[in-house]
């Protein structure tokens, strides 16, 4: 243990001596370890991020939208179906039994909506209420609007926390009125407020809720107005039991769905587990890519490390012929070269740690990313950079072992 100690103390000497030369030779490291760390903490936190998002939708879920025409193409499917219609969540209820609950969600066309206290450009949907559970929508404040609302056509409103402090600032929104288009709503509910920083995963919009009303499908039917062309619903969700794959499930509602439709590909169906599926393919494939990036970078620095003791060998040619002179061991030899090597490494491992915090802050607050702490990533960092440098300055601890001492004490 004091030989060990005696060895850092030198290694840490000869660092500080030759301090330019040691900065640069740090530089592959510092900069292999800061990408390592950068890379897996927002890969960790987009994988997180993507995870919840994905979550939100239901992972033993399935949403089948209407897709977007144009008015000439919408006219002429029309002719053949009615798009998305209450009658389509019946039909799938009643004949796949793989089904446990379903709900409908239309979209609003808002030209007005506001409180007495301010406007709003956030926009509304009317949704049974079960799509609250199904969409993971947590009441803050309030209640949620119940089945016997939605059938009675009561005209009450559930908003997000953005929603309700905008419309209703430094006040209680619940028992306040809001007017969507000419429709007055009494508010009963606020969403509680989600942390996410995003609202889309895979091109795929979630609807950002902290900025909507949601009042009862059967009101809005009975209470709004619509376009002639427009579908009654423009997203359905049906949740599905342990029995059956989504992937399978979505195969059997497509067909379904086809047959009901006059086989017009006029909506698509969404499945949350495929999606989950394909980002961590494309997370699997950042990290193969950061990692080999990370990986040259670390290469570079050891090759740096192995430079800088080769020439460090040569320098000391005298001092080695020395100690082995007073009795050291080629083991002994081998070992202080060794431990200077990795002091060098764990020297750019350290700052390497510092360059990876910042650089995850920064791409964090320029790029919006969202960053998660991996203790893993730090690790496996230090680790890899540790054994680079002594697997890089094993040869010239070797060669310098291997001198003869006679030689050494005879070298100018």
């Amino acid at each position: 243990m004091n030989t060990l100690k005696i060895n850092l103390q030198h290694a840490v000497s000869e660092m500080l001596h030759h301090k330019l030369r040691t900065l640069l030779t740090l530089l592959g490291m510092v900069f292999g370890v800061g990408a390592v760390i950068a890379m897996l903490s927002i890969g960790e936190g987009a994988q997180a991020e993507a995870t919840r998002l994905i979550e939100k939708m239901g992972l033993r879920n399935l949403v089948i939208e209407e897709k977007q025409f144009d008015t000439e193409s919408l006219r002429e499917i029309r002719e053949d179906t009615l798009g998305l219609h209450s009658n389509d969540i019946k039909a799938l209820a009643e004949s796949l039994p793989f089904i446990n609950k379903s709900c409908g969600e239309k979209t609003v066309k808002t030209w007005s909506l506001f409180s007495p206290h301010a406007n709003s450009d956030g926009s509304v949907k009317a949704i049974s209420p079960a799509c609250f559970e199904m969409a993971n929508l947590q009441i803050g404040k309030g209640a949620l609007f119940t089945e016997e609302d939605n059938t009675r056509f009561r005209q009450v409103a559930v908003i997000g926390s953005e929603m309700a402090a905008h419309l209703f600032p430094d006040q209680d929104p619940i028992g306040q009125n809001i007017k969507v288009n000419h429709l007055w709503l009494e508010v009963i509910g606020v969403l509680q407020k989600d942390d996410l920083s995003k609202d889309e995963i895979q091109g795929i919009k979630l609807g950002a809720e902290h900025n909507q009303v949601f009042l009862p499908l059967e009101t809005a039917f009975k209470r709004l107005k619509y376009e002639t062309l427009e579908s009654q619903i423009d997203t359905i969700r049906v949740g599905l039991d342990e029995s059956i794959k989504p992937q399978v499930a979505s195969l059997a509602i497509d067909k379904l769905l086809k047959r009901r439709h006059g086989n017009i590909d006029d909506y698509q169906i969404i499945v949350p587990a495929s999606l989950l599926n394909q980002q961590n393919q494309t997370q699997q494939i950042f990290t193969i890519v950061m990692s080999s990036i990370a990986g040259i970078s670390l290469l570079v620095g050891g090759i740096g490390i192995m430079n800088i003791m080769l020439a460090t060998v040569l320098e000391r040619t005298k001092e080695i012929g020395l100690l082995r002179a007073l009795g050291a061991r080629k083991a002994d030899i081998k070992n202080q070269f060794l431990i200077e090597s990795a002091t060098i490494a764990a020297a750019g491992a350290v700052l390497g740690i510092v360059m990876g915090v910042v650089l995850s802050f920064l791409i964090q607050s320029f790029a919006d990313w969202p960053v998660a702490w991996s203790p893993f990533a730090i690790v496996l960092a230090v680790g890899v950079c540790l054994l680079t440098g002594v697997v890089f300055g094993y040869y010239p601890a070797k060669q310098a072992a291997e001198l003869d001492p006679i030689e050494a004490l005879q070298k100018n």
